[in-house]
């Protein structure tokens, strides 16, 4: 076959696979939409963690038969997608997307609803089980809403009804209807209550004037809404337990639906930004990979919508976060084949072995990332969780789509030749090359070298100052009393009420409007339409009604609330510490297996100085420290090892080829380990931060710490895998020097691995 004819059919190939991607992806797009399984950031709703107590002191409780309780009451409110998960021996998180009610939804779930008739002494004269089964519904007797029943025992009631009737004489004849009676509940005091114009807990009180055989009907100041609501909860049963909210989290719709449009609209144009600058520096393999995030993309959300995982805020975060770190797989492949042209092989042999080298790299760097979303997974709840499945996800399609289809792809165009002697379609200048065939060594390297450990110094002294200042204002504000950090009511406890109109609104209009309402809360700005009211007080169901009533009269928009106990905020703290704490010893681990102890230390030392400086910035500033950026905190450590493996691994690979090497040979191999894979971590962190870049420009305020905490946390990594990483790995080797191990010596590359003028190129 004519060399020729192979071109062409190389590039049929590549093209027909091409073509196969783009049909795919046109031809499901339509599905994997609607599909896609929204979280209740993204199209309103609630989540709330219940503590169950056992109804009768001492008794036990059967958790399953809870949640099928639970489950019944959300078959009622129609709602596609519950989430309802049992955490411990106790406790029961319910996730409840695009309900249109929420007020009458939390009250349904939360509401014991255990029904009983009583007399005026409270004795009780039967529960709901003298109720068919699902006879009670919405009617109406002179224009008003109440609650029919259909009794199931017409013969029981009767008889009830005819007790009642004869206290006639003594005006005692009052059949009272209770729901969720307690003891020392009293028909005698809330009388009185009602009397006083305040809201009885009894839900009914009528008197009975003669026997009733038929059915039963529940009178009382209802709304349609609070009669329906009630009908429902008899029709649901009984909850065998008393469900108490620890936590919660309510988002309005609208406020979901602007989240979801800002921050997507955020990140296509930091995605478009990435393949942009891959193309600029790498020309036809960058357009290689631009077509691999394509196919990326795709799967992740072909994956998200066959499995029905919940995609949340956080998740688009770390979407947008697994671009970059994609990518970042295609720029390690990408500098290796360009090294090897810098040394004057051809093109095929460059990419061969560029990307033979390239991938003990990539994976060591993922696996350390899909540690870290392993244990975030196992460990972390609500947003934490929704974050970790994205990261896992991205981990294992970083691997399989960019991993073996843009090296297939990228093959595909090598091999068909057409890019043989044309190094500058990989954004080399062929005046960079070396003539192997005059004898020519190796002259240009990428940038200019630099004695990166004689500058380490400036660097970590800088880290020193900003740490040492975050340390003293922690303490300055801790002595005033307004806390070390500035915990959000994830770890402090308290109550956030996100305000929202579809008008500009500022603080001082929703300040005036709590303190018309008699509370006191701290308030920021979130926009020209969302501004956030938080307090360290854990607000009551009751309180946040009136919140909500009165916000709702003014704009037209429920508010979204978010109430942390502080039971729950110091497990939140406690959480976040061993999350961090297993992640850094499962990384030390797999390092030292992989490498030996100097670099498991010189990694994790980069890992600490990473967390250090985030949490100091945030310190300094006095962001708000909340659950989110625990996911931060996860994510950079895998992101930081990333880029410490990259130099690490280029280390251990010039020790392994040296036979004989005295202590100050090592700092020259740091050297040169840093200058070859400088343009690596310049570009994989440009890659990455460009999209967190444009989350934090314009995506949601809703992932303003996560983004803001991303982008510092990246800065850190960065500098990180390159004066601090490495020189740790210097003090200890040159202080700590293994035994010595003999090496294999390199056998000759042989001469047709490379380009020699007049011979094969």
């Amino acid at each position: 076959m004519s060399t020729k004819a192979t071109k062409k059919g190389g590039l049929a190939g590549l093209f027909a696979v091409v073509a196969v991607i783009a049909v795919l992806i046109a031809a499901t797009f339509t599905t994997i939409k609607n599909n896609l399984n929204l979280g209740l950031d993204l199209q309103g709703g609630f989540e709330i963690l219940y503590e169950a107590t056992p109804l009768n002191e001492g008794a036990d409780m059967d958790m399953s038969a809870v949640v099928n309780s639970i489950q019944k009451r959300v078959d009622i409110l129609g709602v596609n997608e519950p989430q309802i998960t049992v955490e411990g021996d106790n406790r029961i998180r319910v996730q409840l997307a695009g309900v249109a009610d929420q007020e009458s939804a939390r009250q349904m779930l939360g509401t014991t609803a255990n029904l009983t008739f009583r007399d005026v002494y409270d004795i009780q004269m039967a529960d709901s089980s003298m109720i068919q089964e699902g006879g009670a519904s919405l009617a109406y007797q002179d224009g008003r809403p109440v609650v029919s029943l259909k009794m199931k025992d017409s013969a029981l009631f009767g008889q009830i009804t005819s007790e009642i009737a004869s206290r006639a004489s003594d005006g005692t004849n009052v059949l009272v209807i209770w729901l969720d009676y307690e003891d020392g509940d009293s028909y005698a005091a809330e009388r009185q209550k009602f009397q006083a114009g305040q809201e009885p807990k009894y839900i009914s009180a009528a008197s009975v004037n003669q026997m009733i055989s038929g059915d039963c009907i529940i009178t009382g100041n209802f709304t349609e809404a609070e009669a329906r609501t009630l009908a429902n909860l008899i029709n649901s049963g009984s909850l065998p337990v008393k469900l108490t909210e620890i936590s919660s989290n309510v988002v309005s719709a609208e406020y979901g639906a602007d989240a979801l449009a800002r921050t997507a609209r955020a990140g296509l144009i930091g995605v478009l930004a990435v393949v942009a600058f891959m193309i600029f520096t790498y020309r036809v393999p960058g357009l290689i990979a631009g077509v691999m995030l394509a196919a990326y993309l795709w799967a992740i959300f072909g994956i998200y919508a066959a499995i029905g995982a919940v995609f949340t805020l956080p998740g688009i975060g770390a979407l947008v976060l697994g671009v970059g770190m994609t990518v970042d797989a295609n720029i390690i492949t990408y500098e290796r084949i360009r090294q090897e042209l810098y040394k004057g092989r051809s093109v095929r042999a460059a990419a061969a072995e560029g990307q033979k080298l390239s991938f003990s790299t990539i994976f060591d760097a993922q696996f350390t990332t899909l540690l870290a979303g392993l244990i975030m997974y196992w460990w972390g709840n609500g947003a934490v969780k929704g974050f970790a499945t994205m990261l896992i996800i991205t981990v294992f399609m970083t691997l399989v789509v960019n991993v073996a289809l843009s090296r297939f792809l990228l093959n595909l165009f090598i091999n068909s030749g057409i890019a043989d002697d044309k190094p500058e379609w990989f954004g080399v200048k062929k005046s960079q090359i070396p003539d192997i065939s005059k004898g020519e060594e190796q002259f240009y390297f990428g940038l200019e070298k630099y004695d990166y450990v004689g500058k380490a110094k400036y660097q970590n002294l800088a880290a020193v100052i900003i740490i040492a200042a975050a340390l003293l204002l922690s303490i300055f504000h801790g002595v005033r009393k307004e806390g070390f950090m500035n915990l959000g009511i994830d770890f402090a406890s308290g109550t956030k009420i996100t305000v929202v109109a579809d008008q500009p609104i500022t603080v001082s209009d929703v300040s005036a409007q709590m303190t018309e309402l008699g509370y006191n809360f701290s308030y920021q700005s979130a926009g020209e339409n969302t501004v956030y009211a938080t307090t360290k007080e854990s607000l009551s169901t009751e309180d946040l009604m009136t919140i909500k009533t009165a916000f709702i009269e003014k704009y037209g928009i429920e508010p979204g609330d978010n109430v942390v106990t502080p039971v729950v905020g110091k497990e939140l703290v406690r959480s976040a510490v061993i999350l961090t704490i297993v992640a850094w010893i499962a990384m030390l681990a797999y390092i030292t297996f992989r490498y030996e102890w100097q670099y498991a230390v010189a990694c994790l030392s980069a890992l600490i100085h990473d967390v250090l400086i985030t949490v100091g910035i945030f310190a300094i500033l006095r962001l708000e420290v909340n659950i989110e950026l625990i996911s931060v905190l996860l994510t950079i450590i895998g992101y930081s090892i990333n880029n410490s493996i990259v130099v690490c691994d280029r280390i251990r690979e010039s020790v392994n080829a040296s036979n004989k090497l005295h202590k100050e040979d090592y700092r020259e191999i740091v050297n040169d380990a840093l200058n070859n894979t400088m343009r690596m971590s310049i570009f994989s962190s440009i890659t990455t931060l460009l999209p967190v870049i444009f989350l934090l420009l314009l995506g949601s305020r809703a992932i303003f710490t996560f983004t803001f905490a991303m982008f510092v946390g990246m800065i850190a990594g960065t500098l990180s895998s390159i004066f601090i990483a490495p020189m740790v790995w210097l003090y200890l080797r040159t202080h700590y020097e293994p035994k010595k191990r003999t090496t294999k010596k390199e056998p000759k590359e042989a001469l047709d691995e490379y380009t020699i003028k007049g011979i094969n190129a």
